[in-house]
């Protein structure tokens, strides 16, 4: 394996090194990114009022549309099609590139940071290694985890994990919940929540790797939350309640103002019109404010303990002493989600499957449910289209989609250390250039003094983080579900799979239109950007969509969520 030049002959030490995952969080969900939410921990690593110390925001900083792709390009440094999950975590049949679980021939970040002399943990969902039904038993997890197409953490360089194996579930009692190789098979105590679980167990291995003080540690965080379904403990909740009666289209232009004000987009995008599946807030589209109040609280609870135990983390590095030489990264996997979970409460639909009892044996009542009020552990809700496209605004489009909303993550990297070591005429906190998820690998690998592997896709932005200026080389191509796109410069080029057909390949400048209103009709740069994505799909192994023809009147949901 050949490698890549490192942009520095001298480095600084090797830090530890800490990612932080939520799932589901729209690009202006967090406190730093125009979100009236509460997040001050994750504020913090922008800019810390009481210390003084600063990250950088990344504006265009891209992830890959869906949760497990996501996962697997930021794990390997890869396109997901690349890494095995070039869809979700099930066999389709089709080869490599659709197994549904990482490529046993590429490295994770993991695997190479461990051979680079760092302790490597996680904590929380993996999502990377084959299909965990949440509805599947104690002994089937067992037997089936560390099997050839089931790939665990500790078998792809994970010194110790805690967490779940597979997707979304109750936060109260996940499924797959697995400690290194064994499944909890107990019942979670009372007082137990899987986010709060997390970012402790990620406390408590900072703890540990202290006890080395000679060795470097990784540390990769991935939450569940804020992914559906909507629970948090009613104190959370309580907080929030009210705040979204003004409803999702003012919330809309507020975000939208508060990102211009914060000079992270430019005053000339304006903000889309509301999706055209999202009714207007008035009585007549929405008779019950009051319940759409509480999913949008709910939402924003779940945010809010997440960002709760992110500062416990931060807390437990400045109590060992190694806050200053530690870099976090902090990131979503996509865009906010608009999957709908039916509300007709029929048996053998998907959501069903996560339906059973609660820890104290109630029936689990699976369904956006306007009698019920979200949070408690016997619900499951998402809170839907409409509050979606306000966690995503001012972007259009949701998770599963690449245009911006379904792509654009907010992304924050924090190095005390280091960044107070830059010239003040040389900090630029905020950085306006299009990078992606799977260069976070690369730039790991020269934080660390190893070499970068050659057959990475992904390029380390390493150099930024000491005020340099650095633009990444190569375009950005995506495939999800049929949705593509490819970003080469100012210029992007995407494609929404429609049933008709009639949309077919947008052209944006996205330097003077990032909100893609207004589309170009340049022929000679589509038909360029369109072969260069044909290249980039034939090099990956990317597939036409649907994978598997659909049977006669059956119909392909994967881009219809507010349907499900």
């Amino acid at each position: 394996m050949t490698m890549k030049q490192s942009h520095f002959k001298q480095h600084p030490p090797k830090p530890n090194i800490i990612i932080i995952l939520a799932d589901d969080l729209g690009f202006s969900d967090v406190g730093c990114f125009g979100s009236e939410i509460l997040t001050p921990h994750i504020d913090s690593l922008a800019y810390d009022g009481e210390t003084g110390n600063r990250g950088i925001r990344f504006t265009q900083m891209y992830n890959c549309a869906r949760c497990c792709p996501s996962r697997a390009s930021l794990l390997t440094g890869m396109y997901p099609h690349q890494a095995g999950i070039g869809h979700m975590v099930y066999d389709a049949g089709v080869g490599p590139a659709y197994q549904g679980y990482l490529r046993n021939d590429i490295p994770t970040i993991a695997e190479l940071l461990r051979d680079g002399g760092y302790k490597t943990y996680m904590a929380g969902k993996w999502h990377v290694g084959g299909e965990y039904p949440p509805d599947a038993s104690h002994e089937w997890i067992q037997s089936t985890m560390g099997d050839e197409s089931h790939p665990t953490p500790t078998q792809r360089g994970f010194d110790q994990f805690y967490g779940t194996l597979g997707g979304g579930g109750s936060y109260y009692q996940p499924p797959s919940l697995v400690v290194n190789e064994h499944v909890v098979k107990e019942v979670m105590p009372e007082g137990f929540y899987y986010t709060d679980a997390i970012n402790d167990e990620a406390c408590k291995m900072i703890r540990n790797a202290c006890s080395d003080k000679d060795a470097p540690f990784f540390l990769y965080v991935a939450h569940c939350a804020p992914h559906w379904p909507l629970h948090a403990p009613k104190e959370q909740i309580e907080k929030y309640k009210g705040t979204y009666m003004r409803g999702w289209d003012s919330l809309r232009k507020e975000r939208h103002q508060r990102l211009i004000d914060y000079k992270l987009i430019s005053p000339n995008w304006p903000c889309p019109p509301r999706d055209e599946h999202s009714p207007p807030w008035d009585k007549e589209h929405v008779p019950d404010k009051e319940w759409e109040d509480s999913r949008m609280a709910t939402y924003a609870a779940q945010i809010t303990i997440m960002d709760e135990g992110i500062g416990r983390i931060i807390e437990t590095l400045r109590r060992t002493g190694i806050y200053e030489d530690t870099i976090i990264f902090f990131l979503s996997d996509n865009g906010g989600c608009a999957e709908y979970l039916k509300e007709n409460g029929e048996e053998g639909h998907w959501p069903e499957f996560y339906g059973g009892f609660t820890r104290d044996g109630r029936k689990i009542r699976v369904g956006n449910r306007r009698e019920l009020a979200p949070g408690d552990e016997d619900t499951f809700m998402s809170y839907d289209l409409p509050w979606a496209n306000a966690s995503n605004s001012p972007f259009r489009l949701f998770k599963s989609w690449v245009h911006e909303g379904g792509i654009a993550t907010p992304f924050i990297v924090h190095w005390p250390g280091a960044m107070a070591l830059v010239p003040n005429e040389s900090i630029n906190d905020i950085n306006h250039d299009p990078w992606n998820i799977m260069d976070i690998v690369a730039t790991c690998c020269e934080l660390a003094c190893i070499p970068i592997p050659d057959s990475l896709e992904g390029q380390s932005f390493f150099p930024i983080l000491f005020g340099q200026t650095l633009k990444r080389r190569q375009p950005i191509f995506w495939e999800h579900q049929g949705n593509c796109a490819v970003r080469d410069g100012k210029w992007k080029l995407v494609y929404r799979r429609s049933y008709d057909d009639k949309i077919g390949w947008e052209l944006y400048d996205m330097e003077s239109d990032r909100t893609e209103l207004k589309t170009w009709q340049l022929i000679m740069k589509k038909r360029n950007l369109i072969k260069k994505w044909k290249d980039w799909a034939k090099r990956c192994d990317v597939l036409p969509w649907p994978l598997q023809p659909i049977k006669d009147g059956g119909k392909d949901w994967s881009n219809l969520p507010w349907m499900w």
